[in-house]
């Protein structure tokens, strides 16, 4: 199945913060969302609800915990507890809400930079501090740093928030260290909450490795939080889930406010259910994205040659180094103001990350390229 970019006229009259958040002339692709069309089957299922006026509070969802442990265990080999899985209105929510049944303000959560920037921000929701064990850096190839975790452990964090793959580098973790962070996790009293929102979008030269299959140690103190959002371009839809793999986990998700569930989209749920029955698409979307990571790569050695950038091995996001190019403090906004391209601050991922920006590439080649051409313009300018 093809999945194409659509034409910028049409992506134009889209209402999401992507394409409404910036001046016309701005070419926008900072937020993670696609600019392909949505899934016919899940076009179908809505159309369908709102012909049938089905627009009411969250019912019954069997059939979401059914489809997702199918795909599941079709994609991954994971086989998940059907009644381990909680509804919630989105990711952030979902790791919010269940960090509310663990931490007080002032305690100490963990996170990896560079790392999803909004992991920072429900931190500071939380009023909890951050505790950074930045990801090893070697190049562009990022790992985690089990030394620098154990470390930050021993200061006595509460919860570590993984980015399992990792939102911007591009990177896979790999089982073995996944289960030694368990392991960690396990003799410092430390809880996982792992963020796995990008799990259905990496590519064939890696394997995605959920955090709770990779041992019993991960299944006792950890929690999976993810959504089809990303896979199937669902954000707004506002449908999300935690999965817990033991009672004590489980336990925990049940302690939250009924309202969380309830939060969450009707149209939301029944969609996501149907996502995962939409694998043909996502094969199409994963073509796509593979042939638009290596098209990026083309157009940035051919233009900016002085640029750093690595093929990232999941999603749709390129983590691009600028810091030879002497752009200033804060390189996207030189990009946008000089260049009318919006991308994201690589500075929101973490400190020693200002010389960066992220680009979507979930997107038609004809806008990638348009893309590097503006950035090539506002580098020309500086």
């Amino acid at each position: 199945m093809n999945v194409n970019g659509l034409p910028l006229d049409k992506l134009r009259t889209r209402t999401s913060e992507k394409w409404s958040g910036f001046a016309p002339d701005v070419l926008p692709m900072p937020v993670a969302e696609m600019d392909f069309e949505v899934a016919a089957p899940i076009r179908q299922t809505l159309i369908a609800m709102i012909e049938n006026s089905d627009t009411g509070y969250m019912g019954d969802t069997a059939h979401l915990n059914r489809n997702f442990a199918t795909f599941a265990q079709a994609q991954w080999g994971w086989n998940i507890d059907q009644e381990q899985l909680f509804l919630c209105t989105d990711v952030g929510v979902g790791m919010i809400e269940m960090s509310r049944t663990v931490v007080q303000p002032g305690d100490k959560i963990m996170i990896n930079t560079p790392v999803y920037l909004n992991m920072i921000n429900w931190i500071k929701e939380l009023k909890c501090v951050a505790v950074d064990a930045p990801m090893h850096k070697d190049g562009l190839n990022y790992t985690l740093d089990l030394a620098a975790i154990e470390a930050g452990y021993k200061e006595g964090v509460k919860i570590h928030y993984l980015c399992n793959p990792q939102n911007p580098t591009g990177s896979v973790h790999s089982r073995e260290d996944l289960a030694a962070i368990a392991d960690l996790a396990k003799r410092y009293g430390v809880y996982v909450f792992s963020d796995e929102i990008h799990g259905p979008l990496v590519f064939d030269e890696e394997k995605f490795v959920p955090f709770l299959s990779v041992s019993d140690a991960a299944r006792e103190i950890g929690v999976c939080v993810t959504a089809a959002s990303k896979a199937w371009n669902l954000a707004g839809l506002k449908c999300a889930f935690i999965i817990t793999h033991s009672e004590p986990m489980s336990a925990l998700a049940k302690s939250m406010p009924p309202s969380v569930r309830f939060r969450a989209s009707l149209l939301g749920a029944h969609a996501t259910a149907k996502a995962f029955e939409c694998t043909e698409w996502l094969e199409g979307v994963m073509q796509t994205l593979d042939a638009n990571r290596l098209f990026v790569q083309e157009q940035l050695a051919t233009k900016l040659p002085k640029a750093n950038y690595r093929i990232p091995n999941c999603s749709y996001l390129a983590w691009i180094e600028l810091c030879d190019y002497e752009l200033g403090e804060n390189p996207s906004q030189v990009l946008l103001d000089e260049g009318r391209v919006a991308l994201t601050p690589g500075h929101l991922f973490g400190s020693d990350c200002d010389q960066f920006v992220r680009l979507n590439f979930a997107t038609s080649k004809e806008i990638i390229a348009e893309g590097i051409d503006r950035i090539v313009a506002a580098v020309s300018k500086s």
